[in-house]
C-alpha cells in the first residue's frame, strides 16, 4: 500500500476543482493510496476500516471475500473511508481515464458523508485514527483476558444494533439555547407549579410577562426575564441546579443502559468490560448512518460520476469505454434491487420533476395523464433540490417520498415473484405487480431498520432487565433469541427478560387455486395469508431460555 504518485495525485485535484464548480462541498484534504484487487478484497470485508480492531469474524469475512475473489475474479474499483481526512483505496492497475470517473464517484461520496445530516455525528473525528487507538486497547487487553475478551466482544455484538442512533443526532442537532428552554420548562413546570404553588393569576401573569420580554428584547428576552425571577426567587438558581443534576436512566439505548446500569460490569475487576463495550457501541454508531443511506449514497456518487464525466475534456476517445464500465455499474436490475441504480435514476427524476415544478399543489392536481405528461414550468430548481435531498434524507424517506408511479411508468419496473414449475422443476418468474406502492414496499422491506427494542425502567429492578420489543410488524428471528440473550444475561449479570410478539397462527385466504407452477391470473394480486399474533415473554436464567404468553 502507497500513496498515489503525483501525475495520479494531479488527476485527483482537478476532479475536486470541477466538482467544487458544480456545487458540491468537501474538504481540501484527502489521501488517496494504491493497492492491489487483493488488498482491496481485505479492506471491505474488514468494514472499510483497515484499522478496525481484531475479531474472528473480521477475519472469516476476509477469508470469505478471498474464496469469492478466487472464483469470480474482478477488478473492485474503490473504497473510500468516512474520516478527516477522507481516505479512498484504488486499483494499481488502473488507466487515468478510468481513475477519472471513480475519483468523481468517490468525491462524490465525501460530500455526501461531510454534508447529510444523518452522518452529523462523524464530521468532527477521526475514525481511523480512533479505530487505530481502539485496536491497540483490544489487543493490550486481550493478552490480560484472553478468550473472555472475545466473549465480551462477542455478547456486545450481539446488541449493537439496539443503540439510540436518533437520540444521538437529536442531542448534536439540538438547539443551542436548550439549557435557557429547559430552565424556563423547570421555572414554569415545576418551581411555580409544584414549589410554589402559585395561583392561575399569578401563573398567567408570568407568562405574559415573559412574552412581554420577548418582544421588547428579541434574542435577550429569557435572559431579561429571569433577571427578575432571580431577585424574586433567590433560592431558584440552586434549585434549578440541583434538578438539572439528577440522573434520570434512559432506556431508549441498551447498549449504554447496560454499561451504565450494570453492577456486574461496574465492578471494578470487570470495568474492563465496560471499555470493550464503549468501543463496539461507537463503532457501531459510526456505520449506522452509512447502512441508512446505502440507496442515497451509492445514488449520489454515480449521478455524479456520469454527470462530471461526460464535462471531462481529458477523457476524449475514451466515451465508449466508460459507457461500458459505466452500464456494469449502474444497470437497473428487472430482478432485485441495485442501490447504485435506483439511487441514480431518482436522484435524476426528482432534478426533472423540480425544474418542471412537478413537486407543487398545480401539479397533484392534475389528474389526466396526458396533462401531467406535458406540464412543464421551467422552474431551474432541479439542481437546488437535489442537494436538498442530499442533505436532510435517508434512505426510507427518500424512497418513501419520490418513488411514484411516474417513476415507475418512465422506466418500466415492476415488482417481480417467482413459482415453481413442478413439471420441469425450474423457477418461473412473473410481473406480478406495476404498482407504485407496491414497488415502494419492496424497496423498504430491503432496507436496514433494527428491531425496536428498549428497557422497560419499570418492570427492571435488582431481580431482572426487562426488555420490550415494540413490534413493527416484524417478528424477532427466533434462531438469534437464544443466543443474543445469553450474552444480555452475562452482561446485566442476571436474569433476562423480552416481551416480544410472534405468530400465534396463519390462516390461508380463500381463493381459485392455480395450476402447479402458473402464477396468479393477469391483473390479480395474489392474497396474503391472515397471520394472528400473540405477544409472550422469553426469559432467560442460569443460561437457560423458557418462554410463555403474556
Amino acid at each position: 500500500m502507497q500513496l498515489v504518485d503525483q501525475h495520479t495525485k494531479s488527476i485527483m485535484e482537478g476532479c475536486k476543482e470541477r466538482a467544487r464548480d458544480a456545487g458540491l462541498s468537501f474538504d481540501d484534504e484527502s489521501l488517496e493510496y494504491i493497492v492491489t484487487n487483493r488488498d482491496m478484497i481485505e479492506l471491505s470485508p474488514k468494514v472499510m476500516i483497515p484499522t478496525m480492531y481484531d475479531f474472528w469474524v473480521h477475519d472469516v469475512d476476509v477469508l470469505k471475500g478471498k474464496g469469492q475473489y478466487e472464483l469470480y475474479p474482478g477488478n473492485p474499483y474503490e473504497t473510500v473511508i468516512n474520516t478527516r481526512p477522507a481516505i479512498s483505496f484504488y486499483n494499481d492497475n488502473n488507466p487515468d481515464w478510468l481513475n477519472v470517473m471513480i475519483f468523481y464517484h468517490v468525491i462524490g461520496h465525501i460530500d455526501f458523508f461531510q454534508n447529510n445530516l444523518y452522518f452529523r455525528h462523524t464530521w468532527d473525528d477521526d475514525f481511523a485514527g480512533q479505530a487505530l487507538a481502539d485496536k491497540r486497547t483490544i489487543a493490550t487487553l486481550r493478552s490480560e483476558k484472553g478468550r473472555w475478551l472475545d466473549y465480551v466482544i462477542e455478547f456486545s455484538r450481539g446488541v449493537d444494533n439496539l443503540v439510540n442512533y436518533y437520540g444521538l443526532l437529536s442531542k448534536l442537532n439540538r438547539n443551542e439555547n436548550t439549557e435557557q428552554t429547559s430552565r424556563l420548562n423547570y421555572y414554569l413546570d415545576v418551581f411555580l407549579q409544584d414549589e410554589k404553588k402559585v395561583r392561575i393569576n399569578e401563573y398567567v401573569g408570568e407568562v405574559e410577562r415573559y412574552n412581554k420580554c420577548l418582544k421588547e428584547h428579541g434574542e435577550n428576552g429569557e435572559e431579561e426575564y429571569f433577571k427578575a425571577v432571580y431577585q424574586q426567587h433567590p433560592e431558584f438558581a440552586a434549585m434549578f441546579e440541583k434538578n438539572a443534576s439528577k440522573e434520570i436512566p434512559q432506556g431508549d439505548d441498551v447498549m449504554d443502559f447496560l454499561m451504565d446500569h450494570s453492577e456486574f460490569i461496574n465492578r471494578e475487576e470487570n470495568l474492563w468490560m465496560k471499555t470493550v463495550m464503549q468501543i463496539v457501541r461507537n463503532t457501531s454508531l459510526y456505520f449506522q448512518p452509512q447502512i441508512r443511506t446505502k440507496i442515497m449514497n451509492e445514488g449520489w456518487a454515480s449521478y455524479w460520476h456520469e454527470t462530471l464525466f461526460m464535462r471531462d475534456d481529458r477523457i476524449a476517445g475514451h466515451e465508449v469505454d466508460f459507457a461500458r464500465v459505466n452500464s456494469a455499474v449502474t444497470a437497473m436490475p428487472k430482478v432485485g434491487l441495485n442501490p447504485y441504480a435506483l439511487g441514480m435514476r431518482m436522484m435524476y427524476y426528482i432534478e426533472e420533476a423540480a425544474n418542471k415544478g412537478r413537486y407543487s399543489r398545480e401539479f397533484l392536481n392534475i389528474n389526466n395523464s396526458d396533462s401531467r405528461k406535458n406540464f412543464d414550468k421551467n422552474l431551474d430548481i432541479g439542481k437546488e433540490a437535489i442537494f436538498k435531498v442530499r442533505e436532510n434524507l435517508n434512505d426510507f424517506l427518500f424512497v418513501n417520498q419520490f418513488i411514484e408511479q411516474d417513476f415507475l411508468d418512465h422506466h418500466n419496473l415492476f415488482v417481480a415473484d417467482k413459482v415453481l414449475d413442478e413439471q420441469r422443476m425450474v423457477w418461473r418468474w412473473y410481473i406480478k405487480s406495476r404498482n407504485a406502492e407496491d414497488y415502494k414496499n419492496m424497496v423498504k422491506d430491503s432496507l436496514y431498520h433494527p428491531p425496536h427494542i428498549t428497557v422497560d425502567l419499570d418492570k427492571t429492578g435488582q431481580d431482572a432487565l426487562y426488555l420490550t420489543h415494540h413490534f413493527e410488524g416484524k417478528p424477532l428471528l427466533k434462531d438469534f433469541i437464544g443466543n443474543t440473550m445469553m450474552g444480555i444475561e452475562y452482561l446485566w449479570g442476571g436474569k433476562t427478560m423480552l416481551e416480544t410478539t410472534e405468530v400465534k397462527s396463519i390462516k390461508k385466504p380463500d381463493q381459485q387455486p392455480t395450476l402447479p407452477g402458473m402464477p396468479p391470473p393477469a391483473g390479480e394480486i395474489e392474497a396474503e395469508p391472515e397471520i394472528v399474533w400473540q405477544r409472550v415473554r422469553h426469559t432467560m436464567k442460569d443460561r437457560k431460555l423458557s418462554k410463555g404468553l403474556i
